[in-house]
């Protein structure tokens, strides 16, 4: 299982599954990543955290936790 969080910069992935539950998963999906979107891996920072990400044409930052329940393709 690939998650976003191991995704390299430069690559465009597929958001495959959510994982997670509640409030944290909304969360999520209330930003734009819900099954079959692309995501661009725009940056990361120095030390992991936070990653920088291009979805559905807006940037937007994601913490390390949030990019482990992400599986991508």
């Amino acid at each position: 299982m690939n998650t976003l969080r191991q995704a390299k910069v430069g690559q465009t992935v597929k958001v495959v599954k959510l994982h997670g539950e509640g409030a944290v998963k909304r969360r999520i999906m209330d930003m734009g990543i819900t099954k079959g979107t692309e995501v661009y891996i725009r940056k990361v920072a120095p030390l992991g955290d936070p990653v920088e990400v291009t979805v559905r044409g807006y940037e937007l930052s994601l913490r390390k936790a949030d990019a482990d329940m992400i599986e991508i393709e």
